[in-house]
């Protein structure tokens, strides 16, 4: 199931239940011995090319097959924030499309584009939304080695006037074909895919998690990795 959280702001920073309380690195070292040593490797490896520069967000898609298509290439590329502007569409994950990305990703819910944009400014992102518009900056174009979040809209007619009017950047993905725009999972995989690309050229690697990202990220993902983690943390706080 996804981690769904209230703002960008609120990540897992611990186990805590009633007055126990368990640090990420005091998480990690009760499930680390549960873990086989390829699955920390693993682990290690995907975490040193996560980053929370390039933030994902998707507002009021009705295909959930879409968002979730979105999704995994967001988790498969390193991004770990991602961002649902629902509104009144119901979201569901779709399982088979997902293969289980939704897992692995800071997944924030937001019930209007104001208050996700908020809390994207709050946190240092630029608000790149992508747009078939005349006048919108190609792809090519977009300095995507800067701190941003980009947005993706429906699949009828693309992001609402409300986030439009919170972008820093409008953004196109130049189609020289007869199709005028791409299917949302498509330009998202190509944005997405632009700036992975952009941060290899710019940086040499995609990854830059702090210390105490990484530490948060590890434990959080030893939970999830280990079966009955919850029962393994209760016993060790001495609470079964």
């Amino acid at each position: 199931m996804a981690r769904i959280i209230a703002d960008s702001g609120s990540r897992f920073d611990g186990y805590r239940i009633g007055e126990s309380f368990l640090s990420p690195r005091q998480v990690s070292a009760v499930l680390g011995p549960h873990l086989t040593e390829d699955r920390k490797e693993r682990i290690d490896e995907i975490l040193n090319q996560r980053t929370y520069s390039i933030a994902t967000v998707v507002e009021g898609l009705a295909n959930t097959g879409n968002v979730s298509a979105v999704m995994r290439t967001a988790e498969g590329l390193g991004f770990q924030p991602f961002h649902i502007i629902s509104g009144d569409t119901s979201f569901k994950h779709s399982k088979r499309t997902t293969q289980g990305a939704q897992k692995w990703l800071d997944v924030s819910k937001w019930e209007s584009p104001a208050e996700c944009a908020t809390s994207l400014r709050e946190n240092g992102y630029q608000i790149v939304v992508t747009r078939l518009d005349e006048n919108a900056v190609p792809l090519s174009e977009l300095d995507l080695t800067r701190k941003s979040a980009i947005v993706f809209g429906n699949e009828r007619s693309g992001v609402s006037e409300e986030m439009l009017s919170e972008a820093d950047v409008v953004c196109v993905i130049p189609s020289p074909g007869f199709i005028q725009s791409y299917n949302i999972s498509v330009a998202a995989a190509m944005t997405l895919y632009a700036a992975h690309a952009a941060r290899l050229n710019a940086f040499g690697q995609n990854g830059d998690l702090s210390d105490e990202d990484m530490e948060r990220l590890r434990s959080d993902f030893y939970m999830r990795s280990t079966r009955h983690a919850d029962d393994l943390l209760k016993r060790h706080l001495g609470l079964k």
